[in-house]
C-alpha cells in the first residue's frame, strides 16, 4: 500500500510566489530559460537551471554549475525568499487551464515504494539525464522537481481535499503568464494530515508516475549513494499525487526527416498494406483510438489501423506502438525512437498547426496525429510490468517548480 508523508516544505513569500514559480527545468533548454528568467532575480530557474548565472560557454553538466545552484538557494534561503514550514504538512495543490480544474495532494513518497514498484513506472530512464539530478540533488540537498504521480480516485481522499478547499484560505493564488491558475492550500491540522496518511497506507495499493520517472529515479539513486550518510528525508522524494478521473493526456506527436530512401508513391502505396489511407483537406485529429494523421507536402491523410495489424496485448494495442512497428520501423528504418536523430516529438500542447510548421519549413519530410493514451491504458501497462514506448504521454498543465521544494539535507 502507498507510504506518503507530510513533510516540512521549503517555500516563498506569499508576495513573491508567483515571480519565484518557474516552468520545469526539462521543458526548457538553457537558452529559453534564460530569456525566462530575465529580469527576474527572484525566478526559481536560478537554482534548477542555475547555468543562466555562468558564461555561455560553460558546460551545463559541470560541477560548477550544481555549485551556482546550491549558492543560489542558499541565497534565497539567506534573503528570506523561502522560508521552511514550522511543521509537516501536506499541500493541495490545484490548477486550472482553459476552465479546465485539476486537484493534486502535495506530499513526499517513499523511495522503498519506488523501489519495491509500489510506485509503478511505465518508461525506461536515460542514464545521463538520471545523473544530472543525482548531482543536481546531492550538491543542492534539495529535490526541487516534483514528480507527478496518479492513483485510482478514492472518494474519501477526495472529500477531505475538497472541504479543505472550500473552508479554508489559500495561500497561493495566482495565474501564470501562459495564463494557467496555480491555487496551494496548506493542510495543517493533526487529525486531517493523519486521516490522509492512514487513507493512502489503506486504500491506495500502489500510485503510477505520470510525468518524473528521471526525477524519481535520481531520488532513489542519491539515497543509495549517501548510504549511511542518508537523514531520514532522503527517504522519500517531492511528488504530487493526482486522481485519475480528473486526469487529461495530450496527443504526443512524430515527425520525421526523411522517407528512407522511399518516394513518397511507394511510401503511399505501401501504408495501404496496414492502414486505410484517404486524402483529407483539413488538418487530421484523430477522434478515437487507431486513427492517425498524416502531413505530407501540404497534404493530410487519415489513416485507420486495419484488424489483425496489431497485437491486443496491453503494449501492442497502443497507438504509438501500432504506428512504431507499421510505420517507423517496418517502412522508415526507424528502430529505437530514443536515439534515432531522423525522428522528434511534439507535444500536443503545441497544436495541430505546429506540425505542419515543422513539415512546411523544409525541417521535416512527414508528420504524425495521434491519439492520446488513456489513464486506463497506462494503468494496465505499469501494471503488467511493461513500459511504453518513448514519448508516449503528453500531461499538462504542469506543476511549477519553487513553489513546494523538499529539503534533504537538514
Amino acid at each position: 500500500m502507498a507510504n506518503i508523508q507530510p513533510f516540512k516544505a521549503l517555500r516563498p513569500q506569499v508576495t513573491l510566489a508567483k515571480q519565484v514559480a518557474s516552468r520545469p527545468y526539462d521543458v526548457l533548454n538553457s537558452k529559453e530559460a534564460k530569456e525566462a528568467a530575465l529580469e527576474n532575480p527572484y525566478s526559481f530557474l536560478h537554482i534548477t537551471k542555475s547555468e543562466i548565472d555562468l558564461p555561455d560557454t560553460t558546460d551545463i553538466h559541470s560541477a560548477e554549475v550544481y555549485a551556482k545552484a546550491k549558492e543560489n538557494l542558499d541565497a534565497f534561503i539567506k534573503n528570506e525568499v523561502l522560508f521552511r514550514e514550522a511543521k509537516p504538512c501536506y499541500y493541495i495543490y490545484q490548477l486550472v487551464m482553459q476552465g479546465r480544474s485539476q486537484t493534486g495532494l502535495v506530499c513526499v513518497s517513499s523511495v522503498n515504494d519506488y523501489e519495491n514498484d509500489v510506485i509503478k513506472k511505465h518508461e525506461f530512464t536515460r542514464p545521463e539525464k538520471e545523473q544530472d539530478r543525482i548531482n543536481h540533488i546531492k550538491t543542492s540537498g534539495a529535490q526541487t522537481g516534483n514528480v507527478f504521480l496518479a492513483y485510482r480516485s478514492n472518494a474519501a481522499i477526495d472529500n477531505i481535499v475538497e472541504n479543505w478547499k472550500t473552508k479554508h484560505t489559500a495561500a497561493y493564488d495566482f495565474t501564470a503568464e501562459d495564463g494557467i491558475a496555480h491555487t496551494i492550500w496548506i493542510i495543517n491540522d493533526d487529525e486531517q494530515i493523519n486521516n490522509i496518511t492512514t487513507l493512502f497506507e489503506q486504500e491506495i495499493e500502489c500510485t503510477y508516475i505520470a510525468d518524473g520517472h528521471h526525477r524519481a529515479a535520481s531520488a532513489a539513486k542519491v539515497r543509495k549513494a549517501l548510504g549511511a550518510a542518508a537523514t531520514k528525508e532522503a527517504d522519500y522524494f517531492l511528488t504530487t499525487l493526482f486522481p485519475s478521473a480528473q486526469l487529461q493526456i495530450l496527443d504526443y506527436n512524430r515527425v520525421v526527416k526523411d522517407l528512407n530512401g522511399l518516394s513518397e508513391e511507394v511510401f503511399l502505396k505501401a501504408l495501404e498494406t496496414d492502414f486505410i489511407v484517404a486524402k483529407k483537406e483539413a488538418p487530421v485529429k484523430p477522434a478515437q483510438l487507431h486513427e492517425f494523421g498524416m502531413f505530407i507536402n501540404h497534404q493530410w491523410y487519415h489513416l485507420i489501423a486495419k484488424e489483425g495489424t496489431y497485437t491486443t496485448d496491453p503494449i501492442g494495442v497502443l497507438d504509438v506502438t501500432i504506428l512504431s512497428n507499421n510505420v517507423l520501423d517496418k517502412l522508415l528504418g526507424i528502430k529505437d525512437q530514443r536515439t534515432d536523430k531522423r525522428i522528434d516529438f511534439v507535444g500536443g500542447i503545441r497544436g495541430i498547426t505546429e506540425l505542419e510548421k515543422r513539415v512546411n519549413s523544409g525541417e521535416m519530410k512527414l508528420a504524425f496525429s495521434l491519439f492520446p493514451v488513456t489513464i486506463d491504458q497506462l494503468f494496465n501497462i505499469a501494471d503488467s510490468g511493461n513500459v511504453m514506448p518513448p514519448k508516449s504521454t503528453w500531461f499538462e498543465p504542469k506543476l511549477r517548480d519553487g513553489l513546494l521544494t523538499h529539503l534533504i539535507s537538514a
